[in-house]
């Protein structure tokens, strides 16, 4: 099974803007992998001087055009970003997703879960190598159905083997864990240097990660500035 890459999303006060270097320097105080920034946010255009934001990178870090205009950015300051857009849209897609996923599964029994087979790996490698934790993974009929429907798609529309713990948790607790991951990533880091992330990956502890992380974004003064980093895996 591939690891899959986390978001780190550095967050600084009002009178300290962020750029790359900055955050690269934040996150390596951490011993964090190296990342590269990674355009999560939408940008805000207020109803009033929506024609000047549109096309104005003030306040924003690595801003991403489309057409000349602003669509796009890895961060910057608070009131800049979209987060209602960015909660929203991924909320959708993950419905979608679920939904698709429940009729390809459809009248497949339960399946394990990939933790399970790996924290079994570890605890017995001599009789378990990795090779053989995949193959009795993949050999489940509900894991069968997923890479099956993954054959001839492109990847943003195959479903995740990875991801059958939230999958099976059910509709509500698939969604949620990736329309609030939309803006909070899979780690913060604070104004004042402390690191907010899941006690494990467990769906419980993300669950919990998830709402002190969306409760702390909630709190700080719009002239913040947030950036968002992807990183691989941290081990």
């Amino acid at each position: 099974m591939s690891t899959p890459a986390h978001t780190v999303i550095v967050c600084a006060p009002p009178d300290r803007p962020l750029d790359w270097f900055t955050a690269s320097e934040i996150i390596d105080g951490h011993r964090l992998p190296k990342g590269t920034p990674v355009a999560l946010y939408p940008v805000r255009h207020r109803r009033i001087i929506g024609w000047f934001t549109r096309w104005s990178a003030r306040h924003l870090t690595g801003p991403v055009r489309r057409f000349g205009a602003v669509t796009r950015t890895t961060g910057g300051r608070k009131s800049r970003l979209d987060l209602s857009a960015a909660t929203r849209r991924e909320h959708h897609a993950a419905v979608h997703r679920w939904r698709r996923w429940q009729q390809v599964v459809h009248g497949t029994p339960t399946a394990r879960p990939w933790s399970q087979f790996a924290a079994q790996r570890l605890t017995t490698p001599a009789k378990m190598p990795l090779a053989e934790a995949v193959r009795r993974f993949e050999a489940q009929p509900r894991v069968l159905a997923m890479l099956a429907h993954n054959v001839h798609l492109p990847p943003p529309a195959r479903l995740d083997p990875g991801e059958l713990d939230a999958y099976q948790a059910g509709e509500a607790t698939y969604t949620v864990l990736h329309w609030q991951r939309a803006i909070t990533g899979d780690m913060i880091i604070t104004v004042d240097g402390r690191l907010l992330r899941p006690a494990s990956e467990t769906i419980a502890d993300r669950l919990r990660y998830l709402g002190v992380a969306l409760a702390y974004l909630h709190r700080l003064p719009a002239r913040s500035h947030l950036l968002a980093v992807r990183i691989a895996a941290h081990p």
